[in-house]
Order: structure tokens, then C-alpha cells, then sequence
């Protein structure tokens, strides 16, 4: 590979860190970059050596984060647990299925998170009371289901095709802890990186990741991870819904394209 591809590939790495840390979706730049530029390489590969970036750079927002808002260790249990044998199944599948029967589907799925982030103006914004303190033995138990079958299920997806993975989880998990974005993101990356982690295992087990390349990548997605994760801290909840809002723009559009062009 030539330098100027190395070099273009570890800018995209730092700026996919970013948003990753932000709001998620920094695979929409850094997968898209390693097929372009090294198409050369299976795109398991591709695929593979994205992981591994993406791994450590959410692990190191999820610790920046975790100064400010301590992470939930029951959700990041259930759901982490989740997410890594979901993520790993997705991987598997990725080797021998096509994921372009997938694209209609999370474009409409992205159209109505745009809609809904839209059309309610406090979401992630505003936590009116701690959710655990209010709920009952029940509604904890139904909430845990529910925190299951999401890491497993967006999980999957993030094994099977991944861009947007982290954008799902902010989301899904916002929603279901009743909790602004802020607060979630420490517990939410943590999820991601158990997204992450179970599809990186398998890839490596079948030598479809590329280290140095992806270690190098890895440094720049976590520098830009770390400057992500303090502008959040320290410009809050408002923020985030900005990002989130952009960042799903142009996944539709992008998708979109894919779709109809």
C-alpha cells in the first residue's frame, strides 16, 4: 500500500474517532475509507482491521466518560454480553451472506430515528427522575429483556455490517433508561465495545485483520476518541442531538445513494 493511502487512512481513522465518540457512526467513514484504498484485500479484511480501531477508540471514550458518569455495570453486563455473542454470530454470517438486502431496511429504520429525534425536541436532552428508583421489580425485569434482545440484536448487525452501530445504540439504550444522552454514553460505549469485540475475535481467528495497518489506525481513532469524548463532556446533551442529527442525515443520504443510484 502507498504512503499517501497510509497517511489518508489515519486522517479518516482520528475523524471517525471523533464522531464514533460523540454520537457513533464513525464506520461510515473509516469502512468505506479501507475498501477504497486498499481494495486490494478481502473485505473480511476490510472488516476486520476496521474492529480493531474502532475497539480501542470506543473503549477509550467509554473511560473518559466513565469519570463524569459512572457506568451501570447491571446493563453493561446484560447488555454487553449480549452484543459480544451477537456481534460474533453477525461476523460469522458476514463471510457468507450479502448484506445488500439490508440497506432498505436500515434506511427506513434511519429516516424514522431522524423523525423521531425531530419531532421530540427533549429527547436526550432532559432525565425527569432516576429511573431505578421508580420502577418496580417487574418493569426492571421487562427493561432487562429488553436490554438483552437489543445488544444481541444490534449486535448482530454491527458483526454483519456495522456502520451506524453506535448511532442504534444511543438510541435504543437512551429510550429504554429514560436518560439523557450524556448520561448514557459512558454504558453505551461499553455496549460498542462489546459490538466491536466479539465480531474482532472472529475475524482475527481467521487472520482477517491487518495489523499493523490496524494498530496504526488504532492510535489516531483513539486520539480523536479522546478529543470527542472532552468537547461532549463539556459541551452537553445539546450538543450530542446536533451530531446525532447530522450524522443521521448522512447515513440516509448515503444509503440512499447506495439504494437508488
Amino acid at each position: 500500500m502507498e504512503w499517501q493511502a497510509v497517511v489518508a487512512l489515519l486522517a479518516v481513522a482520528a475523524m471517525a474517532g471523533w464522531v464514533d465518540a460523540v454520537v457513533g457512526g464513525g464506520g461510515l467513514l473509516q469502512l468505506p475509507a479501507l475498501l477504497v484504498t486498499a481494495g486490494s484485500y478481502p473485505v473480511a479484511s476490510m472488516l476486520g482491521t476496521n474492529k480493531l480501531a474502532a475497539t480501542l477508540g470506543t473503549f477509550t471514550a467509554a473511560m473518559v466518560y466513565r469519570r463524569k458518569h459512572p457506568i451501570s455495570r447491571k446493563v453493561v453486563l446484560v447488555g454487553g454480553g449480549a452484543a459480544v455473542t451477537g456481534s460474533a454470530a453477525g461476523a460469522l454470517v458476514a463471510t457468507a451472506v450479502s448484506s445488500d438486502f439490508l440497506r432498505p431496511v436500515i434506511l427506513a429504520l434511519l429516516v424514522a430515528v431522524a423523525a423521531f429525534v425531530l419531532l421530540r425536541p427533549q429527547f436526550g436532552t432532559s432525565s425527569p427522575t432516576s429511573p431505578d428508583a421508580c420502577r418496580d421489580a417487574p418493569e426492571r425485569r421487562h427493561v432487562a429483556r429488553l436490554v438483552l434482545l437489543t445488544g444481541a440484536g444490534i449486535g448482530f448487525y454491527d458483526g454483519l455490517v456495522g456502520p451506524g452501530t453506535g448511532t442504534f445504540l444511543i438510541i435504543s439504550f437512551t429510550t429504554l433508561l429514560s436518560l439523557e444522552f450524556i448520561q448514557a454514553l459512558s454504558t453505551v460505549k461499553m455496549i460498542n465495545v462489546g459490538t466491536n469485540l466479539g465480531a474482532l475475535l472472529v475475524f482475527a481467528a481467521q487472520g482477517h485483520v491487518l495489523w499493523a495497518l490496524g494498530l496504526g489506525m488504532s492510535v489516531f481513532n483513539v486520539a480523536g476518541a479522546l478529543v470527542g469524548a472532552r468537547m461532549t463532556l463539556s459541551r452537553g446533551s445539546g450538543f450530542i442531538r446536533g451530531v446525532l442529527l447530522f450524522v443521521v442525515a448522512a447515513m440516509v443520504i448515503r444509503l440512499g445513494y447506495d439504494q437508488f443510484a
